[in-house]
């Protein structure tokens, strides 16, 4: 497995943050380290392969020293970078056209979480939209007690909802659009340690890579396609969080906007978005949870706390038992995540889940996700 990520990372450099084309190649072919092992006959391999990048596979000599020189620097900080192939990568991610091949992480939050969401927004973040996050992550930590919080340690909303999520016990983590070897904005860097054990640092960059303009969009990417919705707090007419919202609606993730009073400038964006169909309206973490379709994981929470336990008395065959079983140790898993942990075909499985939606046992959710109704 070392073997593949040194080459995933080597591969990632050649193609240069051309993502598409970058996990095509790499889907088509099936590991990094074949790629490179064909690297003189990958036209054979991939036919329909662009001469450009055909020649440009053809040295790998600079891109491996560079992958060399961050091994040794994630040795020494405690970094772990994952391909696809490992569990540990956001798996949601895969489902995108576009994904990184090699995210870097440092931090202790489970990235397959069964709930993840994004809160974003503009850097100018007024006191309406403080008050907003503050009641959103209070009440939705009592609703909801697993959720893992993502955001851009950005000015305004991003940070806001960073503070927020670690006052209320929520993990978080950002995603950088820099190297983990800084942190900007740097007046966040006290909030970026608290996460490193209540969440954690994540990017597709390696170190001695600069927050430049470009890397700001490439990171929004990453914050969509690993959550199961976004949520957007304030916003101007444009701005970031807009894009990511954007992003998220065209991997088809659900997508929630505050609205905000008529002709404020940081609420115009929120209430086009709404007002053209781009977002759902919220206006508390009620709306939200009953949007989702995650008020059964509320009321099996408050179940047993007051000691009520339920069961299913319905007939199963062995496949729906082996996918009931697999949702009982986690809940709400997608159907790419079911189809490899349960070893059913995903054409197979679509059909099982319908028919255990027939009986009542789950629910579709929001994103592709499953639901066991306990």
């Amino acid at each position: 497995m070392e073997q593949e990520l040194f080459y995933a990372m080597a591969l990632t450099r050649l193609t240069n943050f051309n993502f598409q084309q970058a996990l095509e190649l790499y889907k088509a072919v099936g590991s990094a380290q074949r790629i490179y092992e064909h690297r003189n006959e990958i036209g054979d391999v991939v036919s329909d392969a662009s001469p450009r990048l055909i020649e440009v596979l053809k040295n790998w000599d600079d891109a491996m020293k560079r992958a060399d020189f961050e091994l040794k620097f994630m040795q020494e900080h405690q970094i772990r970078a994952l391909t696809p192939l490992d569990d540990d990568y956001p798996q949601r991610l895969c489902e995108c056209a576009d994904a990184p091949i090699v995210v870097y992480f440092r931090g202790n939050a489970d990235l397959n979480q069964s709930k993840i969401i994004n809160i974003v927004g503009t850097r100018q973040c007024t006191q309406y939209g403080k008050d907003l996050i503050h009641r959103f992550v209070s009440d939705l930590r009592q609703m909801c007690p697993q959720v893992l919080v993502v955001s851009g340690l950005a000015y305004g909303v991003d940070i806001c909802a960073h503070n927020e999520a670690l006052a209320f016990g929520y993990e978080t983590v950002a995603v950088l659009a820099h190297g983990l070897d800084q942190i900007y904005p740097y007046r966040h860097r006290e909030t970026a340690v608290k996460m490193l054990e209540h969440g954690g640092l994540l990017t597709e960059f390696m170190s001695q890579t600069n927050a430049d303009k470009q890397n700001f969009v490439r990171r929004n990417r990453i914050v969509a396609g690993m959550s199961d919705a976004c949520i957007v707090v304030e916003s101007a007419a444009k701005g970031g969080g807009l894009i990511t919202a954007d992003i998220a609606q065209s991997y088809d993730r659900a997508v929630f906007a505050f609205p905000g009073a008529i002709g404020m400038t940081y609420s115009e964006g929120c209430n086009h978005l709404i007002r053209d169909n781009g977002a759902g309206l919220i206006t508390c973490a009620e709306d939200f949870v009953k949007a989702m379709g995650w008020q059964d994981e509320a009321l099996r929470q408050q179940a047993h706390a007051e000691g009520i336990e339920r069961s299913l008395f319905v007939d199963l065959s062995p496949e729906e038992g082996s996918i009931v079983s697999l949702l009982q140790q986690t809940n709400d898993l997608q159907l790419n995540i079911l189809s490899v942990k349960t070893g059913i075909p995903i054409g197979q499985l679509t059909a099982l889940l319908f028919q255990l939606e027939m009986k009542g046992v789950v629910k579709p959710l929001a994103g592709g996700m499953y639901h066991l109704i306990l």
